[in-house]
């Protein structure tokens, strides 16, 4: 497992299209996640320690965030093959055992976690209502291990912060994860 950290965020870098399937059996692309106020398109896995740390926390999160006309999107690009834990059907599994309010997509090609130029898992990415990247940071002070219950929840106050004003805050700090298992070439 390699620690890895985001960039810093790109403003107003575009979000890029997507289609794939989610784990519903339907097809969801960048359209039918948006919301009224902007788009959070979340890098996650089920076998990394970083993402089930947080399991609980992104529930809550996304929920709030629904609540506030923000779309939420999981998508899950690690190869099943060397990581059968990430399969779809184990992808299945994991959004009904945890309950996610939010569609939860199967990258199999690797192209939409390329596009995005996703490094990490969990790696956020928040747009506004125009579709501009405005958040590049963690969810909260978590690590391998869950903050405490109290901490600070850096993804919402920006996310509220975007869907309120347009614009993310200027300090981010980079959220850290497991590396995207991509497929050899």
């Amino acid at each position: 497992m390699v620690l890895m950290h985001t960039p810093v965020c790109d403003f107003d870098l575009a979000c890029p299209d997507f289609e794939l399937p989610g784990v519903d059996g339907q097809l969801h692309s960048k359209q039918s996640c948006m919301g009224e106020l902007g788009l959070l398109v979340m890098f996650i896995c089920n076998h990394c320690p970083y993402v089930k740390a947080i399991q609980a926390r992104l529930v809550r999160d996304a929920k709030t965030l629904i609540e506030n006309g923000v779309g939420v999107v999981a998508i899950s690009a690690n190869d099943p093959n060397d990581y059968p834990e990430d399969s779809f059907e184990s992808m299945q599994r994991v959004a009904e055992v945890e309950g996610y309010p939010f569609p939860y997509l199967f990258d199999e090609s690797q192209a939409v976690a390329k596009s995005f130029d996703a490094i990490c898992t969990p790696d956020f990415f928040g747009y506004n209502a125009e579709g501009g990247l405005q958040y590049r940071g963690r969810l909260d002070e978590s690590g391998r291990e869950p903050a405490a219950a109290d901490v600070r929840r850096e993804l919402v106050e920006a996310m509220l912060q975007v869907a309120e004003t347009g614009k993310g805050p200027a300090e981010q700090t980079p959220s850290m994860g497991c590396s995207i298992k991509w497929k050899s070439q």
